[in-house]
């Protein structure tokens, strides 16, 4: 499915000086069909109330589901979000937070991935939903 498979090392490098590092989100897994990622619960990531922030949840469904369809297309094509979706089904203290994306729809255009964001308990935190436009390079470009 990848059409590009660097390490989990060079995929963390390229977030380095972005909100992927700043939030501590840190790549753990890369299988045949699936990205994982962890996110500390922390100052960084917290709402006033001292529990997950549910924006940060949002920010790491779409570091996974961006990875991914960065992952799944060939060099000269880029993915960029479209639409997000994030239910929040029950609250995380301090810790850390797990994500694991699939893909739902790979298309020419379009790409869709589903992100459950875990607790270290596995007690589901959040469901996500992210769709991509699949453009050229050159396109994306352009637009600058």
């Amino acid at each position: 499915m990848w059409k590009k498979t660097p390490t989990l090392d060079e995929l963390q490098q390229a977030c380095d000086q972005t909100l992927v590092e700043r939030l501590g989100i840190e790549f753990t897994a890369v299988g045949e069909d699936f990205i994982e990622a962890k996110m500390p619960v922390d100052e960084r990531t917290m709402q006033p109330m001292g529990l997950l922030h549910g924006g940060a949840s949002a920010a790491l469904a779409e570091t996974l589901g961006g990875a991914g369809a960065y992952l799944s297309v060939e060099e000269g094509v880029v993915c960029v979000g479209l639409e997000i979706n994030a239910n929040h089904i029950r609250p995380a203290g301090p810790g850390w937070v797990f994500g694991h994306a699939t893909p739902l729809h790979i298309g020419r255009t379009t790409q869709v991935w589903h992100i459950l964001i875990r607790d270290g308990n596995a007690r589901l935190i959040c469901v996500s939903r992210l769709t991509v436009a699949v453009r050229p390079a050159s396109a994306a470009s352009e637009r600058k």
